[in-house]
């Protein structure tokens, strides 16, 4: 077997610390990006559900002008018969 000299053996240990130093760094970065990824996510997700409450909500709106003219028509109905006691 080959034996290192004592430079070769530091300046491997050296690169070794590195790299764990390095590869930590990611590892931060990486789990700050996953926690704003989740924030972001949380947010999306509480417009969505409200979008689709507020769809649900006005989805027969439209129906509000029948409903009005439906409503009209009965109170003539209504005035008529009294017109006729």
């Amino acid at each position: 077997m080959v034996a290192l000299s004592s430079g070769v053996t530091i300046a491997w240990w050296i690169a070794l610390g590195l790299g764990l130093v390095v590869a930590l760094v990611v590892w931060g970065l990486l789990e700050i990006l996953r926690r704003t990824v989740s924030e972001i996510d949380a947010g999306v997700t509480g417009v969505w559900t409200s979008g689709k409450r507020v769809a649900q909500n006005t989805w027969t709106a439209h129906l509000f002008l029948t409903t009005k003219a439906r409503g009209l028509d009965l109170l003539e109905e209504l005035r008529h018969h009294a017109r006729a006691r």
